[in-house]
């Protein structure tokens, strides 16, 4: 067991032997870390969080009461195999929420990026890759082998169907039930989530100018509403009509890369 000398311990905490906590890290009472747990500078876990298994925690994060962190994962092909979880910087992880690590045959990853907020009773599943700067809100679900990138806001109560994509920038209505990938700076809803429109709010957050994100309203026009040909061929021509957008690229490499879902499309009007 390494424990930083500036770490801050309740007398009532559980530190087993094996795990390293990091410099300034404040452990409440009740709180239990795990024997493989590594826990960066300045980690704050509230009184009884449980943080378990082969995991790391990255500095600056904070796990609220209650939340589960690192157990077997909800996979009954799991067979006890040793599998890590990954989490980085400045991430927040709140009351109840639930994140598992990986599987043998899913990579044996579950990976979360930098400055996430799970709100209450969150739950990621194994094997899922999860980027940075995402907001997680209350009851979301994430089912295995999710991919997700960054600067996503999911709606209260949405869930995201196993080995489902969800491209940067996108917001998920609340209840969104999400079973096909979604596109980057999409936007959906219902159940089953059908694609609404771009998410201009967020798109104008990050800092995009007029020009690109009208270019990318146009070229979503013509993928999602166009007549002609098929979903692939119309997002293949606007990378040729919009040769300069990055936007325009970045949904059109989403939309051709390889995938085990089919790309979430508009309502028919």
């Amino acid at each position: 067991m390494t424990v930083h000398t500036t770490a801050d311990i309740h007398p009532t905490a559980i530190i087993e032997e094996g795990a390293t906590v990091g410099a300034d890290c404040k452990i409440g009472p009740y709180a239990v870390v795990g024997p493989e747990v590594t826990l960066g500078a300045n980690v704050e876990l509230k009184s009884h969080a449980v943080i378990a298994g082969w995991t790391d925690i990255g500095d600056d994060s904070t796990v609220f009461p209650f939340a589960s962190v690192g157990h077997i994962p909800q996979d009954l092909k799991f067979a006890g195999e040793r599998t890590k979880l990954e989490i980085g910087k400045k991430n927040r992880i709140r009351e109840g929420a639930t994140i598992s690590p990986g599987t043998e045959g899913g990579g044996g990853l579950t990976k979360i990026g930098d400055n996430n907020l799970l709100m209450m009773h969150t739950h990621v599943g194994h094997d899922c890759i999860i980027g940075n700067n995402n907001v997680l809100a209350n009851y979301v679900g994430i089912a295995g082998h999710v991919i997700a990138g960054d600067n996503i806001v999911m709606g209260a109560h949405s869930g995201i169907h196993q080995f489902c994509r969800i491209g940067s920038g996108a917001m998920l209505a609340a209840f969104a039930a999400v079973v096909e990938d979604v596109i980057p700076y999409g936007t959906v809803s219902g159940n089953r989530a059908k694609l609404d429109a771009l998410n201009l709010i967020g798109l104008k957050r990050r800092g995009h100018s007029k020009d690109e994100i009208n270019a990318l309203r146009a070229a979503y026009k013509d993928v999602f509403h166009g007549q002609q040909g098929v979903l692939r061929e119309r997002a293949l021509a606007a990378l040729q009509t919009y040769p300069d957008s990055t936007l325009v690229a970045d949904m059109v490499e989403f939309m051709t890369s390889d995938t085990n879902r089919h790309i979430c499309t508009a309502s028919k009007v």
